[in-house]
């Protein structure tokens, strides 16, 4: 086990000072209680609709940068019943309507069911249905102390601003806490990393713990597979990606960088390890991680690629960045413009990057780095991009796809239903045989896994099968 220091450097004392503000100067302050407790003064304390903090003269909801365009009351209502028509069918959306699944994610999940959402897309929900009581038994259990003085020095840091983590020691932070422990137990191998913890306050500002604690498993083991282990190094082969990818994207900030000597690593670790968390404002988080978890890690290179374009990507913003210390600034300040949510999501959305570009690169810059660096020393598990990748990846869950039989017939009978057509005992052959086949075959390249499933692993997926989900409107 490597040092128990953190190994994400992230700009920790910006927080550290907002939090110390937002104490109460007689003692801590609680994350029900009212403004004028975070301030010294009187008043109702308000948050804006995310659960934020609204400063004194700011508009509840109106974050500084611009209006926010409400979707409408009918427009969001619709969704909802979409969504929760998918949720409560979700095989079967997942085997023949992905596609509908992923433009829907891009459009935005209804807040209500956003919690409920992300667990379905990571596959979250499967995994403690797999795992059941095992964070209970976690919870529990005696942790590992340098990792524990570690989390406990950084809980203060996550959103300082948020009224669930306002309040030290209050119900969000004991949360947080129980969550990367937890982790920290699960794989002792990682133990814990510190740019982990806003990833998982993220999650539970949306759900409960134990749902908070199994995506965040997903999202360290299937979407960024090695970004929190101890070495970094497949962080740093990403930002190689990033890197090529720009010069396609824009070869005038490729070019800049390079004359600059701005090592990927200086920039992006924040972005891609705290998946934009600590970088956006907060409607283009959500936004993005709407469609992170549907889409994969390739939705996270976008959102990098747009900023790096729209911040360095012309003559005229070149001017202000002559040297490496204006670039960096430059990146570190970035236009509240491009950062909009209405103007990045589309931008992410029509930029041409695709899982194939990704992994022929990753395979270019592993290449390059075992001839300078040797052998990877983190041996980290494939890669999967999206939802429906991680769901191929599960032989299980195809299993409610499969007809149940009530008759069985010999080999070779047939039996044709009276006024039944014949075009029915044609097709009837084939569908087992393809669900089957997509089961138990090897997950295609583009899903990013070339993992061969095991058939004893085979048993009902019960994600369809009931409504009746506590978290469903869970903010």
């Amino acid at each position: 086990m490597g040092s128990p220091e953190p190994r994400a450097p992230l700009a920790a004392q910006d927080d550290d000072e907002a939090a110390e503000a937002a104490e109460h100067e007689g003692g801590e302050l609680d994350s029900r209680s009212s403004a004028g407790d975070a301030g010294g003064g009187g008043g109702e304390r308000r948050v804006d609709k995310f659960g934020f903090l609204v400063a004194d003269g700011q508009d509840a909801g109106d974050p500084p940068e611009a209006p926010l365009a409400e979707v409408p009351l009918d427009v969001l209502r619709q969704r909802e019943s979409k969504w929760l028509d998918m949720l409560n069918n979700w095989d079967k959306w997942m085997a023949k309507k992905h596609k509908k699944i992923r433009l829907r994610c891009q459009k935005g999940i209804p807040p209500s069911l956003r919690g409920r959402a992300w667990q379905y897309l990571s596959g979250g929900k499967v995994k403690l249905e797999q795992n059941a009581g095992k964070f209970d038994e976690l919870d529990v259990a005696v942790g590992e102390p340098k990792w524990l003085d570690v989390i406990e020095r950084d809980l203060h840091r996550q959103f300082p601003f948020h009224e669930m983590f306002a309040a030290r020691g209050g119900h969000g932070q004991q949360d947080l806490f129980r969550v990367l422990k937890a982790y920290t137990l699960y794989r002792p191998e990682e133990g814990y990393c510190q740019a982990q913890a806003p990833i998982a306050a993220v999650l539970l500002m949306h759900m409960p713990a134990e749902q908070a604690f199994w995506c965040l498993v997903q999202i360290c083991e299937k979407y960024l597979p090695g970004y929190y282990s101890e070495k970094l190094e497949a962080i740093q082969l990403d930002g190689e990606i990033l890197f090529s990818l720009l010069q396609r994207v824009s070869p005038l900030a490729f070019k800049h960088l390079s004359k600059q000597k701005i090592d990927p690593i200086l920039y992006m670790t924040e972005w891609f390890m705290c998946a934009f968390s600590r970088t956006l404002p907060w409607s283009s988080v959500l936004r993005v991680w709407d469609m992170f978890f549907c889409e994969g890690v390739k939705i996270i290179f976008r959102v990098g690629l747009v900023l790096l374009k729209y911040t360095l990507g012309s003559s005229e913003k070149l001017r202000s960045c002559q040297g490496q210390y204006e670039t960096m600034e430059q990146l570190r300040t970035l236009s509240p413009k491009i950062m909009q949510e209405t103007f990045l999501v589309q931008e992410v959305i029509e930029l041409p990057v695709t899982e194939r570009h990704i992994e022929r690169e990753h395979l270019i810059q592993l290449k390059k780095w075992k001839e300078t660096h040797g052998e990877l020393q983190c041996k980290s598990p494939p890669r999967f991009h999206g939802a429906k990748a991680i769901r191929d990846s599960e032989p299980y869950a195809h299993r409610a796809l499969e007809p149940s039989p009530s008759i069985i017939l010999p080999p070779g009978a047939a039996l044709l239903p009276k006024g039944r057509k014949s075009k029915s005992r044609k097709d009837s052959p084939q569908g087992p045989a393809s669900v089957g086949d997509q089961a138990n075959g090897p997950i295609p390249e583009e899903n990013g896994s070339l993992l061969e499933p095991d058939s004893s692993l085979f048993h009902q997926s019960k994600e369809s099968l009931s409504s009746r989900e506590s978290e469903d409107t869970y903010l």
